[in-house]
């Protein structure tokens, strides 16, 4: 069970962030929820690399019968913050330029039928 945790927490984070995203009508709660994803998904990333009395594999004097971590998970993790980083300014510039057009931040005054 206590190995389980890092999923556990990986998976309650997803799923707090699409309940946002799914029942929140503010924009800036919405990209709360997608940064929520984000932060399970490269949790689960890091929790898939781990290895139980593992050393980093960047360690050159290591005894030959000590595993080393996956360091693909870790790679990958950061990359996805970078990345991340650029969609959330991008998504927050946007969310910028739709409160100076409507004066507001509820989904449900944008592309509507009334319009």
């Amino acid at each position: 069970m206590i190995a389980n945790i890092p999923y556990i927490a990986a998976a309650a984070l997803i799923i707090i962030g699409l309940y946002t995203i799914i029942f929140r009508k503010n924009l800036i709660k919405m990209l709360i929820g997608i940064t929520i994803i984000e932060s399970g998904v490269n949790l689960f990333l890091i929790t898939l690399g781990y290895r139980k009395g593992g050393i980093a594999p960047i360690f050159t004097g290591a005894p030959a019968e000590s595993t080393m971590m996956f360091p693909v998970p870790q790679a990958l993790t950061l990359t996805s913050i970078v990345i991340g980083v650029a969609v959330l300014a991008l998504m927050l510039s946007f969310i910028v330029h739709m409160y100076r057009h409507t004066k507001s931040l509820d989904v449900r005054k944008f592309g509507g039928d009334d319009q």
